[in-house]
């Protein structure tokens, strides 16, 4: 059988972030060998550990991005009520810490030692595995495997890990995904929902009283503030226990990857950074607190800017609160409910442009037939500036107006410029599912309209390449 590994790069503005196609070395470290290991897996009878094969093969390319694993927390559990009901095995636990005083530690509560927390939250640290097997033109049986990180999310089997992980899984029905225990068990999952506006996804395993994590509080995180990450860095050095602290709330980057027509896309993520160490392989692991609870999803590291400059110690982990509604709408549905949807794609007017006196903002490029932009007039051309009270000066600013600040079903005004003119329209969102997305064909009717375009629309400029779909 022949092996070839192939990745691709997701670009976070100036950084150099890489999806988990190329969170390692696509290959063996080494002789290096991991002793097994005590604990992990289901609650239940011992069994017998057994050890992965000795050819694992992890991601390509250089440095790389995300974070590492996850575990069981101690502490008081709330329950999230529309997931409990009948199949009470259902459950995710969440805690309620005491903050953290900046100035002076009076908190009441008992934080975790190192040791603790990593012996109270192996048991729920995944590696998860992503194969695909094809057959190249010479007939020959070609495989391609990623490595990455996850956690148990809940006791009959929902594992959370990054979108970005499973990503070809998603697009192809045949790519197998393995999900691997620290003794040794592993099981076949299947992926029930990801949302890769926010890099997360949900995949399921026939198991049952396994050990779930504790989710925590992200908004009680203070910059400063000790966390730490078990994970799988190289896909060969499993449940690495690494730490660190909080280094920046907030930050928001925007990520550059390929949809499915092949065309690049953006998204922006609202992030906070922190100096644990990140290497190849962790992607989709969970981040802690001192309290043994999980307050974030690492999903990517800044390596090297685009000038060539390296980096160290600036990773990037979702804040657990920006996700947990997303994971039960996963878990119920199998896509994220209530994301607005406009069925237009638009690209930022370039710089060239603006120095000619076009208005910044998101350049319509596209409108989707029966979609709510073309029952709120938009058209081809028409730049958007405004969303009600918020400024639109990019693609990107668009994208974050819409996912942080409008549900499907909601009225906005949306203020544009159409032939160097002024206009208010009135829209109301569609929903984000299978259906509108399927009716916003892009690739081809876009260069169509490009080429159809009268030039007092976007012939006095030239359009950026690529776009990006709502």
């Amino acid at each position: 059988m022949r092996q070839t590994f192939e990745g691709s790069m997701m670009i976070v503005n100036d950084f150099n972030f890489y999806n988990n196609e190329n969170d390692g070395y696509r290959g063996s470290f080494g002789d290096y060998t991991d002793p097994i290991p005590t604990s992990g897996g289901p609650v239940g009878p011992e069994q017998p550990p057994k050890r992965g094969g000795s050819g694992r093969r992890i991601a390509a390319l250089l440095l790389a991005c995300v974070i590492a694993g996850g575990g069981a927390g101690a502490g008081g559990a709330a329950l999230y009520s529309h997931l409990t009901g009948p199949n009470t095995s259902t459950t995710i636990y969440e805690d309620n810490r005491p903050q953290v005083q900046t100035v002076v530690n009076t908190n009441s509560g008992q934080p975790m030692t190192p040791e603790q927390l990593y012996a109270a939250n192996l048991a729920s640290c995944v590696g998860i595995t992503v194969s695909t097997a094809t057959v190249n033109i010479f007939g020959q049986t070609t495989t391609s495997a990623a490595s990455g990180s996850g956690f148990v999310l809940t006791q009959d089997g929902y594992i959370v890990t990054n979108y970005h992980v499973i990503e070809e899984a998603a697009k192809n029905s045949s790519v197998s995904i393995e999900v691997s225990f620290a003794n040794g068990d592993k099981y076949t999952a299947k992926l029930v929902g990801g949302e890769q506006d926010n890099d997360v996804a949900v995949l399921k395993i026939e198991a049952s009283g396994l050990t779930p994590v504790t989710l925590g509080d992200s908004s009680k995180l203070v910059v400063g503030e000790s966390v730490y990450a078990i994970g799988n860095p190289l896909g060969e050095l499993t449940y690495s226990f690494t730490d660190g602290m909080v280094s920046a709330l907030d930050r928001l980057i925007t990520t550059t990857g390929t949809n499915e027509q092949g065309q690049p896309e953006t998204t922006t993520l609202n992030v906070l950074q922190t100096n644990a160490a990140i290497n190849p392989g962790n992607s989709g692991g969970p981040l802690f607190d001192s309290y043994g609870n999980v307050v974030g999803i690492v999903s990517a590291k800044y390596t090297q800017s685009t000038s060539g400059v390296s980096a160290e110690g600036l990773g990037f982990a979702l804040p657990i609160n920006d996700v947990k509604d997303i994971l039960s709408d996963l878990i119920e549905h199998g896509y994220v409910t209530g994301k607005p949807y406009m069925g237009v794609q638009v690209i930022n007017v370039s710089s060239e442009a603006q120095r000619y006196g076009v208005v910044a903002g998101a350049a319509v490029q596209y409108v989707a037939q029966g979609s709510c932009a073309q029952k709120a007039g938009l058209e081809v051309g028409d730049i958007i500036t405004a969303i009600d009270d918020t400024a639109i000066d990019s693609s990107t600013a668009l994208t974050a107006a819409l996912s942080s600040n409008y549900k499907a079903g909601e009225t906005a005004t949306l203020t544009v410029v159409r032939s160097q003119e002024k206009m208010k329209l009135t829209i109301t969102f569609d929903e984000k599912n299978s259906e509108t997305e399927s009716n916003n064909q892009i690739q081809q009717e876009t260069q169509q309209q490009q080429q159809q375009a009268p030039s007092g629309q976007n012939g006095y400029f030239q359009w950026p390449f690529g776009g990006f779909s709502w």
